[in-house]
């Protein structure tokens, strides 16, 4: 879609939520695609330990009055937080590679605390490229492993701390159940999610497709969970087409 470059001064605001161990190079390619059109801001959670405490912190230091949250995976959780303690701030929501759910009681959530936790022990024990290389195999569609593509999400995971990796551990065990707020949401929303994402599969964002008439869903091929930096121009493309709906009240 190409569209018209609008006004720095009456550009919409779009802010960009990363997720886990992720910073602003998983969402480089959308920021260079978007920044004509939008006041393009990614959010940073600093070592906040609760999904609740990283949208108030967000809601607090945003000033536009209207904002435009695309969130990935964690940064989906935070969005539907934002969206949760500030309705009437949210002009459009997007979410990819993401759920609802909070983490699940008995069994399979001590599983998950557990799988969490070990990571953390290699990340202290063996350092944060090694952690990341266990962690980003199975993030990411089979033919990225061990490409250029693979080794810039091992840095960018590198680039961060375990202190940090534990904060963000604490805020995905501990995050709110989100459903309501996406049952009951006023804006227009779009689900993205790659086709071979295996941690937040295609079948959960056509559910939450259905939960929300209205919604747009794109699927996006040969991309795992890093859709924004596996497939970035399908990402993109989507994001300006959800952006330019709410932005002109489509």
């Amino acid at each position: 879609m190409n569209l018209p470059a609008t006004n720095p001064a009456s550009r919409p605001t779009l802010v960009l939520l990363p997720g886990l161990l992720c910073d602003d190079a998983v969402w480089a390619d959308q920021r260079a695609a978007l920044g004509a059109q939008y006041d393009v801001v990614v959010g940073d959670y600093g070592r906040l330990d609760r999904i609740d405490a990283m949208a108030r912190h967000l809601l607090q230091t945003l000033a536009a009055p209207r904002l435009l949250l695309a969130g990935h995976s964690m940064g989906g959780r935070v969005a539907l937080e934002m969206v949760r303690q500030a309705p009437e701030r949210v002009a459009g929501l997007a979410l990819l590679d993401t759920g609802t759910a909070p983490r699940p009681a008995g069994p399979a959530g001590e599983e998950e605390r557990q799988g969490r936790l070990a990571l953390l022990a290699l990340a202290r024990a063996d350092g944060m490229a090694a952690m990341a290389r266990r962690w980003a195999a199975p993030m990411v569609h089979p033919d990225v492993v061990g490409t250029p593509l693979f080794e810039r999400i091992v840095a960018m995971v590198a680039r961060s701390d375990p202190d940090r990796f534990a904060a963000q551990i604490e805020a995905l065990l501990h995050r709110p159940d989100a459903q309501p707020v996406l049952q009951g949401l006023r804006c227009p929303l779009l689900l993205l999610c790659g086709r071979q994402d295996v941690w937040s599969p295609p079948e959960r964002h056509e559910a939450m497709h259905a939960a929300v008439p209205g919604s747009m869903l794109c699927l996006v091929d040969a991309s795992g969970h890093m859709s924004p930096m596996e497939q970035p121009g399908a990402v993109s493309a989507a994001l300006a087409r959800w952006a330019w709906a709410c932005a002109h009240g489509r």
